[in-house]
């Protein structure tokens, strides 16, 4: 495998997924003209990670500032496909980061935190300081 780089644009996240480092990042606004199409790739490399990273323990940072909903379901989609992951052994940390005066991406990541049933999900504010 090789890490996977897509850099942001004004409507889409930056993406580093460093399967070397068990790391994966998203981070920016989501709001792609056609969503699965952008994120078609991105599942593509997670799925192919996801059958080789056995029990190492892997780490998934998301910041991200603003979604759409066909957003939203892709990232239902993503923590439903590394929840399963978990229950077949491979430890996942989620760190939801977002920032102090966005109250929108802490609720967003309070319903995911909740949906979430194998995945140690911790909710990071983060301020400008």
């Amino acid at each position: 495998m090789s890490v996977l780089n897509i850099a942001a644009t004004k409507s889409t996240p930056q993406i580093h997924f460093d399967d070397k480092q068990d790391l994966l990042e998203i981070q920016g606004e989501s709001y792609p003209e056609n969503t699965p199409n952008f994120y078609a790739p991105i599942f593509a490399w997670l799925e192919e990670y996801l059958q080789q990273v056995g029990e190492r323990a892997v780490t998934m940072n998301l910041e991200i500032n603003y979604f759409n909903s066909s957003s939203s379901k892709v990232l239902t989609d993503l923590f439903d496909r590394l929840d399963e992951a978990c229950r077949s052994g491979t430890p996942i940390v989620v760190n939801w980061r977002y920032h102090e005066e966005n109250d929108m991406a802490l609720e967003y990541g309070e319903d995911f935190q909740e949906e979430v049933e194998e995945i140690t999900f911790n909710l990071i504010e983060f301020s400008d300081d």
